[in-house]
């Protein structure tokens, strides 16, 4: 009896761990995001109309009722071809029953008939790619943004940081959350949207995230307090942080007319 008492203890407590850390990531948001590459403008107003009268309202049918549809600013960084949909989602099972909803969505299939049954000759994009997030510990929700101002003057900033090996790239999200580094971005007034590790894509190891302004002037202010803050200089000089990056791309995006941020 008192044998199995000293093997219950330890049993009891690993199972409340097994359930913290279950409970942990359940209250973790997930994000999809999905980039169109389109090679003119017949094909970026096919993939838009879609985009609006087709996946977006059958996304609000199926209780994701927030999505951002981006458009890239300018060349500055890539080219701008691309049309980006964030999609948050409570749970990696929502996330994956998604495609058998929007296949049995009757409005959905009539609303996106012309781009669903597009000819083969005749495709509607060059190709989609995915990455698949989950939000990090100290910003476990999505926030859409309140900036305000023209849309085609807002900048929404989407940045990749990809690290060297996987130990790297783990320091590099302690960096954010234990370290500080999103407390920083939200005192100086960043608006972020989310911050998030890519579980699956094609620049991994490296997590993602997304900080929103009214404009580039505002933008580029910003940037310049957070560069010269003490907290940064603190980081950035911090030996447990040091060479935990080798790569950032940076995506300077707007809102389209149907973003529902």
């Amino acid at each position: 009896m008192k044998f199995y008492t000293i093997l219950k203890a330890p049993l009891i407590l690993f199972t409340a761990l097994i359930c913290f850390v279950g409970n942990t990531q359940q209250n973790k948001e997930y994000y999809q995001l999905k980039t169109y590459t389109v090679k003119n403008e017949t094909q970026e107003k096919v993939v838009d109309t879609y985009l609006e009268k087709a996946f977006l309202p059958s996304l609000k049918r199926y209780g994701v009722n927030t999505v951002g549809v981006f458009k890239v600013h300018n060349d500055k960084f890539i080219k701008a071809d691309k049309i980006h949909v964030l999609i948050p989602f409570a749970s990696l099972e929502q996330f994956e029953a998604l495609e058998d909803y929007l296949i049995q969505d009757k409005a959905h299939l009539a609303a996106g008939e012309s781009y669903l049954q597009a000819a083969h000759d005749n495709p509607p994009y060059e190709q989609i790619n995915s990455v698949l997030m989950r939000a990090f510990a100290d910003m476990p929700k999505m926030t859409t943004t309140t900036v305000e101002g023209p849309r085609a003057n807002r900048v929404y900033e989407l940045r990749s940081y990809e690290s060297p090996t996987e130990a790297t790239y783990k320091n590099k999200v302690h960096m954010f959350n234990e370290g500080g580094e999103i407390g920083l971005f939200d005192s100086l007034g960043f608006n972020a949207v989310f911050y998030a590790e890519v579980l699956s894509g094609d620049a991994m190891p490296n997590l993602m995230y997304m900080t929103t302004f009214p404009d580039m002037a505002k933008r580029d202010e910003l940037w310049k307090d957070f560069v010269s803050s003490d907290k940064w200089t603190e980081l950035k000089e911090d030996e447990y942080y040091k060479n935990n990056m080798k790569k950032a791309e940076v995506m300077l995006l707007y809102p389209t007319s149907y973003s529902d941020y």
